[in-house]
């Protein structure tokens, strides 16, 4: 979310799209992705909105108002998540590709400057999809295809709590509706926006410890 407006990525090859608009109300701007390519994870820099794509190599940069397509560049490997983060009064992109590790990008080329394996309790993570870069400082990562949602510290790559996500749909939304993949922080507060995959309602919560 940035200044009110939510952004919103949409995947499957034919329909994929990405729209910006106040949450709740139609989109402002809306943009298609042409077959072959998979929408997938998106974020904001402060001129632009990166958009990847799942195996086919390429990331989108954006206007970030009309999302009109400025130009393309390649990646190895898949995409899933991607955020943008400002760490030590520097900017970079933290990206996902379905296993344990996150890559961290420059905001303006998309060239790789690093990045970082997760681990919890001493153990290998993996499954990172869709990710959000809070004002907390730290990363969250949902873990694909079940409910759980991590709070990963960016610079030693800990999982330091997990979130239970489960619950938020009824029985008969979950048997139409698809995996949790959507998480937005709602700026200038500790709430976050919940969506997944073919899901009837996006939701906003907070994060509690029990």
């Amino acid at each position: 979310m940035r200044g009110g407006i939510l952004y919103e990525s949409t995947g499957l090859v034919g329909r994929s799209s990405v729209r910006a608009g106040p949450p709740g109300k139609p989109p402002s701007a809306y943009a298609e992705l042409p077959a072959p390519l998979f929408g997938e994870g998106i974020t904001l820099t402060g001129s632009r909105l990166w958009q990847l794509t799942w195996r086919d190599g390429i990331a989108i940069e954006r206007h970030p108002t009309t999302l009109v397509e400025r130009r393309r560049v390649t990646y190895r490997g898949e995409g899933w998540g991607l955020c943008h983060q400002r760490v030590a009064g520097r900017e970079r992109l933290v990206m996902s590709d379905g296993t344990g590790r996150l890559t961290f990008r420059d905001p303006n080329t998309f060239t790789a400057t690093g990045g970082i394996n997760v681990h919890q309790d001493g153990q290998p993570v993996t499954r990172l999809n869709e990710l959000e870069c809070a004002p907390d400082g730290f990363v969250y990562a949902n873990v694909y295809a079940t409910d759980t949602i991590l709070r990963i510290d960016p610079h030693t790559g800990a999982v330091t709590a997990n979130i239970d996500a489960a619950g938020l749909l009824t029985a008969s939304e979950r048997r139409k509706a698809k995996q949790l993949n959507g998480i937005a922080a709602v700026p200038g507060t500790d709430r976050f926006l919940i969506t997944g995959k073919l899901w009837p309602h996006m939701f906003q919560v907070t994060f509690i410890s029990r």
